[in-house]
C-alpha cells in the first residue's frame, strides 16, 4: 500500500492531477517554513514536498541552494524537519520528503525511516540514491510502510527506466529536463515521451518535475502527467520578498494560480 497514494487517487476521480509544491526546511526559519508550507496547502497544494537542506547538492537550482543555505546557516537539522513534517501532515496534506543520502546515513537508515513514518510522511524522493545501492533504504521502507520515489530522466535508457521504476513505490518521479531545478520560460518537450515510456512499464502515477512555474505551464504538464511538481519559483516567493507577510501573500498567489492550473490540465 502506498501512503501518497491517496493523493493521487483523489485526483485522479476528480481528473485531474496532483500538484505538489516543494519547500526547503527551515527556510527562512523553521517556523517561518511551517508557515508557508500550511499557505501553500490552504492555497490549493495538494502533496507538500519538504527538503532536507544540504550544502552539496546535485539537482538543486541556484534558487533552492540559496534558500538551502538560509536554512542552514539558521541552523536546521534533520531533527528539525521530521517536526516541520509532523506539523504539516496534521493539516491533512500529504508530506513527502526530498533528502540527498548522507543526512540519513548520518541520521541511521532505519531509525529515520521510523521516525519519518512516526511524523506523518509518506516516504522519499532520494535524487542521488540509485536502487542498485539503496538495499538498506529498501529494506527500512518496506518495514515502516514507506514510499520510495526513484527519479528517471530522457536519457534513462529502457533497461534502466524498468529497473528504477520496479523498485519505486507511490509514484515515478520524471526529471523534465536534463539539469537542475529552475522555472523556465517553456515546458520540456522531451517530458511527453519519458511519461510515456514510464506509463509503458508501470501503473504507478507519474509527476514531472525540473521548470514549471505559471499555472498555464501546470496545467501543460498536467494534460499528460499524473502530477506537477513545482519547486523553485515557490520558493522564490519567499527568497525575494521583503518581508516575511509578503513572501506568504506571494505564495498564496502562486499556489492558488497553479491549483488553477493541475485543474484545467491542457491536453
Amino acid at each position: 500500500m502506498s501512503r501518497i497514494g491517496v493523493a493521487f487517487d483523489k485526483a485522479r476521480a476528480d481528473g485531474r492531477a496532483v500538484l505538489v509544491g516543494c519547500m526547503p526546511a527551515g527556510f527562512p526559519t523553521v517556523e517561518g517554513s511551517i508557515a508557508a508550507m500550511k499557505a501553500m496547502v490552504e492555497a490549493g497544494v495538494d502533496v507538500i514536498e519538504v527538503e532536507i537542506p544540504y550544502s552539496d547538492p546535485v539537482m538543486d537550482g541556484p534558487v533552492i541552494q540559496r534558500a538551502s543555505d538560509i536554512a542552514l546557516a539558521g541552523g536546521v537539522r534533520t531533527a528539525d524537519t521530521l517536526r516541520i513534517i509532523e506539523a504539516v501532515a496534521a493539516t491533512g496534506a500529504q508530506v513527502v520528503t526530498m533528502t540527498y543520502w548522507n543526512p540519513i546515513e548520518q541520521y541511521g537508515v532505519d531509525a529515520f525511516a521510523r521516525d519519518l513514518a512516526a511524523a506523518g510522511g509518506t516516504g522519499l524522493i532520494t535524487p542521488d540514491l540509485i536502487p542498485d545501492e539503496a538495499d538498506e533504504w529498501l529494506a527500512a521502507s518496506d518495514a515502516y510502510g514507506l514510499d520510495r520515489t526513484f527519479l528517471v530522466s530522457p536519457s534513462s535508457t529502457d533497461a534502466r527506466l524498468r529497473m528504477t521504476v520496479e523498485h519505486c513505490r507511490g509514484f515515478v518521479y520524471a526529471t523534465a529536463v536534463m539539469g537542475v531545478t529552475g522555472a523556465r520560460a517553456q515546458t520540456s518537450q522531451a517530458a511527453p515521451i519519458l511519461v510515456s515510456r514510464v506509463r509503458e512499464v508501470t501503473d504507478l502515477p507519474v509527476g514531472v518535475g525540473l521548470g514549471v512555474g505559471t499555472g498555464t505551464q501546470a496545467g501543460t504538464v498536467a494534460g499528460y502527467a499524473d502530477g506537477v511538481i513545482v519547486g523553485s519559483a515557490l520558493v522564490r516567493c519567499v527568497l525575494d520578498a521583503s518581508d516575511e507577510s509578503a513572501g506568504l501573500a506571494a505564495l498564496r498567489t502562486l499556489s492558488a494560480e497553479l491549483a488553477d492550473g493541475v485543474r484545467t490540465p491542457v491536453r
